[in-house]
């Protein structure tokens, strides 16, 4: 199976940034960093966007998806307000990341922190069709907790 090739352009004053990477080799996700000019102070409850200094072009019939960091989200509460977030295959704007403080002190992040994962999957398209009513099945419309399986 061919790896898909992820297109990636450096925006001027970002060189010095490392292009995404694997930190280990069974790594699911490319880290992303944080392509500040100076600190960045997020206050608990707070929201805020970071620039990542980073385009790209996923390829035809994939998707980025921007996912947490679990050491950011466990130490200090750092999540992604739209998570996992979706990077369309014909976007070509800047990448940045809508992160969130849930934790109960400030966070301040640096140029150059890891602040997300970014994995390239495969999507489907699929053809919609409108039905007058759909088969039955045995959990039927029950959601939320319905199955009652632990």
């Amino acid at each position: 199976m061919t790896e898909p090739v992820l297109k990636i352009e450096i925006l001027p004053g970002n060189e010095d940034l490392n292009l995404p990477a694997y930190a280990t080799d069974g790594a699911a996700g490319l880290d992303l960093r944080a392509a500040l000019t100076e600190p960045f102070t997020l206050k608990p409850g707070e929201r805020g966007v970071i620039s990542t200094g980073l385009k790209m072009a996923v390829p035809a019939g994939y998707e980025g998806c921007v996912r947490p960091r679990s050491g950011l989200a466990m130490k200090h509460g750092l999540t992604l307000t739209n998570s996992p977030g979706t990077i369309d295959s014909d976007y070509r704007g800047e990448v940045k990341i809508l992160m969130i403080n849930l934790g109960q002190e400030p966070v301040v992040l640096q140029r150059g922190d890891r602040i997300a994962q970014l994995l390239i999957s495969p999507v489907a398209h699929t053809q919609v069709i409108k039905v007058e009513s759909l088969d039955d099945t045995a959990r039927g419309g029950g959601g939320f907790g319905h199955t009652g399986v632990q």
